[in-house]
């Protein structure tokens, strides 16, 4: 069995911003990743995917990200930045290797995995809000002559089937792979909420330049500003959705609220028979592997108060809104890390009276 100070599970941008400050340590520590290679993650994703924050603001702590600061990066540029991160400070990175179950045996956590057993004082949960792709259960009533699909294995329109596509779901992947098709076939896409564009620039700067510069990514949960952002549906940034709706391109629909064989059901009772559908509906939380009492709530999402859970020792990390806005970005994922590294060592310090 392994022994270790501290363990990282999940070796996406949370994780590997973790192994940067532990590094600065003399504390011996692990990542454990999933995938093939390090950046699999971004590499896996639909081939059109491109960043909208700039370069300057989706980069890890102490090393940017390669092309002008004020670009946006695709999905393949971002996967082979993560590997390169990794490799530049020598991270102990083990890959292909999957959490089987984690328990408590009075201060230590045992984890067992596909790769052998580890004995650690502390777990950094670092995998992140993309766990397991959500399907609606409405989805069991498409025939199976219909294509279907949910974002996370969509790569391109060479996929479907001929026909027209339903993509349900608004959020930027939805809106991005919605424009995508748009010149290629008949499109619709379902909104459950009213959609909001933010364009990408404004007066010549990102408009993450003017988020910055307002405070806005700053803003803390548990502040009146934070609070009111939190509950907000994120807004689609660009405008090539508007564009591709004037033109007709891309018709919007209310939200699916029933499907039979071939037949989407909306919101305001109209109907279309589909020949391609794509869930564009995000992802739900899998913890299932983690057998800690009270380190869940009822709904299986992680108990913290700005990332550390209520039993000593463990920590999340790369959780929307785990302190602020820009938890849940590349750019601000690196300031969390470095919170959670210090509670860590100030945690390991005064339980082993080192000073």
């Amino acid at each position: 069995m392994r022994e270790l100070d501290v363990l990282v599970i999940g070796a996406g941008q949370a994780g590997l911003a973790m192994g940067y400050y532990l590094k600065k340590s003399e504390l011996s520590f692990e990542i454990l990743g999933m995938e093939k290679r390090i950046g699999d993650t971004w590499r896996n994703r639909y081939d059109s995917l491109i960043l909208f924050t700039p370069r300057w603001y989706s980069a890890l702590p102490g090393v940017s990200l390669a092309g002008d600061p004020q670009g946006l990066a695709s999905k393949d540029e971002m996967a082979d930045y993560l590997e390169k991160y990794a490799e530049h400070f020598e991270l102990p990175v083990k890959l292909e290797t999957q959490v089987l179950s984690v328990e408590k045996d009075n201060e230590f956590y045992i984890v067992k995995t596909n790769k052998g057993p580890y004995k650690v004082l502390n777990l950094v949960i670092a995998t992140g809000p993309f766990s397991k792709p959500h399907i609606p259960q409405m989805a069991d009533g498409l025939s199976p002559e219909i294509f279907q699909i949910h974002t996370s294995s969509y790569r391109n329109v060479g996929q479907l089937h001929p026909g027209n596509v339903l993509v349900v779901g608004a959020g930027n992947s939805g809106a991005q792979i919605a424009v995508e098709l748009a010149g290629d076939r008949e499109v619709h896409l379902s909104a459950g909420h009213p959609l909001h564009f933010f364009p990408l620039r404004l007066a010549g700067k990102n408009i993450f330049w003017w988020f910055r510069m307002l405070g806005i990514l700053d803003r803390e949960k548990g502040s009146r500003l934070g609070d009111f952002l939190s509950r907000q549906k994120d807004p689609i940034f660009g405008t090539e959705l508007k564009r591709a709706i004037g033109m007709n391109g891309v018709r919007i629909r209310p939200r699916t609220i029933s499907i039979d064989s071939n037949t989407v059901t909306f919101m305001d009772s109209t109907q279309l028979r589909v020949d391609n559908i794509i869930w564009a509906t995000g992802f739900v939380p899998d913890y299932g592997w983690l057998h800690i009492p009270g380190v869940l709530d009822g709904h299986g999402r992680p108990v913290h108060h700005r990332g550390i859970s209520p039993v000593k020792g463990l920590y999340y990390l790369g959780l929307p809104w785990l302190t602020s806005r820009k938890s849940a970005l590349i750019g601000g994922v690196g300031d969390d890390a470095e919170m959670i590294y210090n509670k860590l060592i100030s945690e390991y310090k005064s339980t082993y009276f080192i000073s």
